[in-house]
């Protein structure tokens, strides 16, 4: 049975596909901008196509490193995810306070019941375990954080909740905590699969998940309490936990061919956008006299999402859904020199628009027309990969109906 997780992936990255010429679009003076697609096109990559993802395969994965059976479709939980998002995405462009709530209920149950799933697969040998279970469990709590957050945006619960700067929160919970962990723990347990050899040091995967673990948890605090008390050694911790673990990726491959391959490499350079908003952190934080401060925290996100999340995406999620549409093919990374080479020259000029500002809409507008042709080849593979799935199905079911029309 195909997996309906994977089928509305596939949709979602085609809303971001769209999304992103629409800005693009927007920014060209070719369409009329509306407010709320700005938020709605950050929602396709990070709640729709990186959601579900996570959804449909996080259950799947565990099971097969605990030495369980392939767990069943949990419909419950695609049915109230699903419309959860649905709602959620119906309320965001009119800022709809009672649809955004809804939404963001009934995805905050649709976590809940994933995270009770995921507890209870224990492994049934002790040699076998889910090294990448902790990083997606806590993931997932963060992820709950981040819809309360978000949600209490239009119900007033920032106040009574004495969050001081309460979209920062929404974001570094979903970011620094849902995202970062779960990418982690994706990386954790795949990459022996794809790269055909186990990470560098092994026994650092413990320590990562705490250093990361840790680290979220500041970045959380830090706008909620708005004190560089927390955000600073939050960022300290996560940054080290992130570059150990590329170390661990990369060490493995110096000198083989795997390492340049288009796949690898968004893989490994996806995190470099991390380190954009961190670079000039210091100078925000400072207040330097002419710096573009309010730029960066209103545009520094849109290419944090589409440099880092949705390439991490462009490689992880072809991957699987190999592994889960042609079970038979080899495990490859998604991805071309195309779609890597547009992708970061997205990047670039998103940030150097944030510094020229009398050239910003012009730049911006590059920038999200390179990021919707990167799109265009990772969604042509997913195409591939699910309609060579469904033509392979049809053709097993035909076969024994053949057989049984012949005798």
């Amino acid at each position: 049975m195909l997996n309906p997780y994977f089928l509305v992936v596939f949709l979602y990255i085609a809303l971001a596909v769209l999304g992103a010429l629409d800005a693009s679009l927007i920014n060209f003076e070719l369409l009329p901008g509306f407010a709320g697609l700005r938020w709605m096109r950050v929602h396709f990559i990070t709640l729709g196509a990186l959601t579900e993802f996570a959804f449909g395969i996080l259950p799947i994965l565990v099971a097969a490193r605990v030495g369980l059976p392939r767990p069943k479709i949990r419909w419950d939980i695609w049915l109230t995810l699903n419309l959860g998002l649905l709602i959620l995405l119906m309320g965001i462009p009119p800022i709809n306070a009672v649809l955004i709530t809804t939404g963001g209920t009934l995805i905050f149950i649709a976590a809940t019941l994933l995270m009770m799933q995921l507890g209870k697969m224990r492994a049934t040998d002790t040699a076998q375990k889910s090294e990448g279970r902790k990083f997606y469990l806590v993931g997932l709590a963060y992820l709950l954080l981040g819809i309360l957050v978000g949600t209490g945006l239009w119900q007033g619960w920032s106040t009574w909740l004495q969050i001081k700067v309460p979209i920062e929160v929404h974001i570094h919970a979903n970011n620094w905590g849902f995202m970062a962990l779960v990418f982690a723990g994706l990386l954790v347990d795949l990459y022996p699969s794809f790269a055909g050899r186990s990470l560098a040091w092994p026994r650092s995967i413990t320590p990562i998940f705490w250093m990361m673990t840790i680290g979220a948890l500041g970045l959380v605090l830090g706008p909620w309490f708005q004190s560089n008390l927390f955000s600073v050694p939050g960022l300290i911790l996560h940054l080290s936990a992130t570059i150990w673990l590329l170390l661990n990726v990369i060490k493995p491959l110096v000198g083989d061919r795997q390492l340049r391959t288009p796949g690898m490499l968004h893989l490994i350079t996806a995190y470099a956008w991390i380190l954009a908003p961190v670079l000039v952190a210091p100078l925000i934080i400072l207040q330097v006299s002419g710096f573009p401060g309010a730029g960066i925290e209103q545009n520094a996100p849109q290419a944090l999402i589409y440099g880092w999340v949705l390439q991490f995406g462009y490689a992880m999620i072809p991957l699987l859904f190999r592994r889960i549409f042609l079970p038979d093919t080899p495990s490859k990374l998604g991805g071309n020199w195309f779609s890597l080479i547009a992708v970061h020259l997205g990047g670039v000029f998103l940030w150097v628009g944030i510094f020229l500002h009398e050239q910003q809409a012009t730049l911006h507008g590059v920038a999200y027309g390179l990021w919707f042709v990167s799109m265009l080849p990772i969604a042509y593979e997913l195409w591939q990969i699910v309609h060579n799935g469904i033509n392979n199905l049809q053709d097993k079911n035909v076969v024994p109906a053949a057989a049984e029309s012949g005798d």
